[in-house]
């Protein structure tokens, strides 16, 4: 390991990660002003694709962080057949899931089943296909649908909060399935698939369309949900970070595009690649 990832390990994570986010929450002017501005300078934020283009007019650096696009500014691929970009970000990974393992990074990788926390999960997933998604901090921060269906359930996962970039995920043995994650399900034309958000350092919290804000417990939280959303629809957001993980099942037969590489940047409702139907019905009906 490298000094960035043995510092990772020292810091006390979650504490970090609760003081984080009472400061990004709160309304005090004088504390939104000064995070606001110097995250802005900082990562050299252009608003002008936003729907909200003054820095004034956000109530605090978490509604700042999750700010909205505007209607047009990210037009979602109608590619029959496609699976989209869940979030603006790069490329850490894609391909096909081995057995049951997915490549984190160059001779590292990690089980689908414990990504999940859940073994029938795993097995259902085995030899299918995933794409990972870094959200660097400059990027817009919501994750959308990949894929059009009918969200099934939720599980949150607690766990570890390291950093999910390309150093840390280098370093760090089975780090997307360590780190505290919300795993969302899915029942699609290419049966079920998933939407994983992974928590990262300083993160102060995940939350989706039917969950709200998830609370952090020291155990595993299951939700049962019947919520249809169309491919580009928002499905939740991170409060600083992280990481989305798209997952299909073998029998999809995901055929991710060429151009779509380790450290490809991306855009959501960019194009990432094809997956077969399993269902014998037009895709554009199964919601």
């Amino acid at each position: 390991m490298n000094v960035f990832t043995t510092l990772q390990q020292l810091v006390p994570q979650q504490k970090l990660s609760k003081v984080a986010g009472r400061l990004a929450a709160s309304r005090h002017p004088y504390v939104k002003r000064t995070f606001i501005r110097s995250f802005a300078k900082a990562y050299h934020i252009n608003l002008d694709e936003y729907e909200r283009q003054n820095l004034g007019a956000y109530e605090s650096f978490n509604d700042f962080f999750t700010r909205e696009l505007k209607a047009d500014a990210r037009p979602i691929d109608a590619t029959p057949q496609g699976i989209v970009s869940p979030a603006d970000g790069i490329i850490s990974q894609l391909g096909q899931i081995d057995d049951h393992k997915l490549l984190q990074a160059k001779g590292r990788y990690y089980d689908i089943g414990q990504l999940l926390a859940d073994s029938e999960d795993g097995h259902y997933f085995a030899d299918g296909s995933f794409a990972t998604v870094y959200l660097a901090p400059s990027n817009y921060h919501r994750v959308h649908m990949p894929f059009a269906g009918t969200l099934t359930k939720t599980r949150y996962v607690p766990g570890t909060l390291f950093s999910v970039n390309n150093t840390t995920a280098a370093n760090i043995p089975d780090l997307f399935a360590r780190n505290e994650r919300l795993v969302c399900l899915f029942d699609t034309a290419y049966g079920k698939a998933a939407v994983v958000m992974v928590g990262a350092m300083i993160v102060a919290g995940i939350e989706t369309v039917a969950t709200g804000k998830i609370s952090r417990t020291d155990d595993i939280q299951e939700a049962e949900h019947d919520m249809k959303l169309e491919k580009g629809d928002e499905l939740g957001r991170f409060y600083l970070g992280s990481t989305a993980i798209v997952v299909l099942p073998k029998g999809a037969e995901a055929d991710w595009q060429d151009s779509m590489q380790a450290n490809s940047v991306v855009k959501m409702g960019q194009l990432l690649g094809l997956a077969n139907p399993i269902n014998p019905i037009n895709i554009e009906e199964t919601v």
